[in-house]
């Protein structure tokens, strides 16, 4: 079986699904290490692979992106861009595009340097590396290295033809659409973003590895052989780009325990004030928006008196304290996986795992998107007939009763369980064993297209490995 080595940014809604691969690989009979910032080196240890400790960007997260300990401009970009969100989705992707050098490409220098020897010491057979790593993606592209790629949000995510730019949705959910005047200032950023930075991947390729292939485009650079996507392979998604075999796995969670003693007692008492229990979580940087997090509590408590409410509320919890009572838990962070089987529904901020952890529990949801690839997943949502999308700047307590209320009704719920026991099969395992077919079938196809090349030059630096 193979020798894998698994590059992860240092955020833990990359890692954490992330690890659970590198747990299935394992459980596959693959000899596997997990390569991320020494903070998560747990993960690795939770999935049976070996640990190297390797930062590809400077930016961090490790549960709570508030609490996390950065550098002082790590965490006044992470200030910037929290206000943003409260000025809609143009000013927050705007705000992200300008940030994406520093957040992105801080060092690609020290990455290179710190793959080439981790490559030269572990000889692995090939690497798995996230989507959004692009300084790692860059450097495995100058080494001559296999890789296989991971999706870790929507599928946008990899380009799927010249007119898709990184940062720009493709579509947008009703409730948060911007006016065409708004999204032009959007679309000139994230093409000068583009031609930026395929000119510095360009330039960084040709000064490592002059004979090596150029890189084009930078947000494109992705893997020749196979592409695994944390996400369904929902019909209306743009079709991929031609070459890497592409998996959809869905939800990227591992074995899931059962809830532990206290959240059971927690839920119980819940159910005994309340016919049903709604959990509202945004993410481990979103959870700093508690603006949003009081109105959609407040809406709960104020106008449905049948129901209960969890709250994640991360560094906020104590600013929320005041909420917590009999129909209340407001927490920092809560066993979500664990906890969407026994909730009615979920109010999320339309991330990728949120959305696809509701979807493998058949939970409908309500979903108030802010950044990121969010409006793309939350118009997933919405055309899937499984969640309800509304603005969480507009959002107003009263509004709360009726959109929760649209999201638990018959259709939704039903649409929601159907598509749980549709996607019921897919996963890391699934992942896993198809991953290393494609991997090794790119092996085989190299090896005989080297053995046919003439002339030393002939892709020398793209071999397989032979350990």
């Amino acid at each position: 079986m193979p020798r894998i080595v698994i590059v992860s940014p240092p955020f833990h809604s990359h890692a954490a699904p992330l690890s659970a691969l590198a747990a299935a690989l394992a459980a596959d009979g693959a000899e596997v290490f997990f390569a991320c910032a020494p903070a998560f080196e747990p993960l690795a240890d939770r999935a049976g692979a070996g640990f190297v400790p390797l930062t590809v960007t400077r930016n961090a997260n490790t549960g709570v992106a508030e609490r996390t300990d950065q550098a002082a401009r790590e965490a006044a970009r992470l200030g910037e861009f929290l206000t943003a969100t409260r000025h809609g989705p143009v000013e927050t992707l705007l705000t992200q595009a300008r940030h994406r050098r520093a957040d992105m490409l801080a060092d690609p220098e020290g990455v290179y340097e710190d793959l080439r020897e981790l490559d030269r010491r572990l000889r692995p057979d090939w690497y798995v590396v996230d989507q959004l790593a692009y300084a790692a993606t860059l450097a495995l592209h100058c080494l001559g290295v296999p890789y296989a790629s991971y999706c870790p949000g929507h599928p946008s995510y990899v380009l799927s033809g010249p007119e898709a730019f990184f940062g720009l949705p493709r579509d947008w959910p009703d409730a948060v659409r911007p006016a065409p005047s708004r999204l032009a200032a959007l679309d000139t950023a994230v093409r000068d973003n583009d031609r930026a930075f395929t000119g510095l991947f360009a330039a960084f390729a040709r000064d490592r590895t002059p004979p090596a292939p150029a890189p084009g485009r930078a947000f494109a650079l992705t893997s020749a052989h196979a592409v695994v996507y944390a996400y369904p392979a929902l019909p209306w998604l743009p079709a991929r780009p031609g070459g890497p075999v592409h998996l959809f796995a869905g939800h990227m969670a591992g074995a899931d325990g059962p809830l532990d003693a206290d959240w059971t007692r927690r839920v119980k008492e819940l159910r005994e004030r309340a016919e049903r229990v709604v959990l509202v979580a945004f993410g481990t940087f979103l959870s700093a928006r508690d603006d949003v997090l009081r109105t959609v509590v407040s809406g709960v408590l104020d106008g449905m008196d049948d129901t209960a409410v969890v709250v994640a509320a991360g560094a906020r919890a104590d600013a929320l304290a005041d909420l917590a009572g009999d129909r209340a838990v407001v927490v920092p962070a809560v066993p979500q996986r664990q906890l969407l089987p026994h909730v009615d529904a979920m109010v999320h901020h339309g991330g990728a795992n949120s959305f696809t952890e509701c979807l493998r529990a058949g939970v409908p949801a309500l979903v108030l998107p802010m950044s990121s690839d969010q409006f793309s997943v939350a118009r997933d949502a919405e055309r899937a007939g499984v969640g309800v999308v509304r603005d969480p700047n507009a959002l107003r307590a009263p509004d709360v009763m009726d959109a929760l209320a649209e999201a638990m009704e018959g259709p939704v719920r039903r649409r929601a369980s159907r598509m749980a026991r549709d996607l019921r099969r897919y996963g890391p395992a699934w992942a896993a064993g198809r991953l290393v077919a494609a991997m090794e079938k790119a092996a085989g196809t190299a090896g005989e297209a080297a053995g046919e090349a003439t002339g030393e030059a002939a892709g020398e630096a793209r071999r397989p490995r032979s350990r």
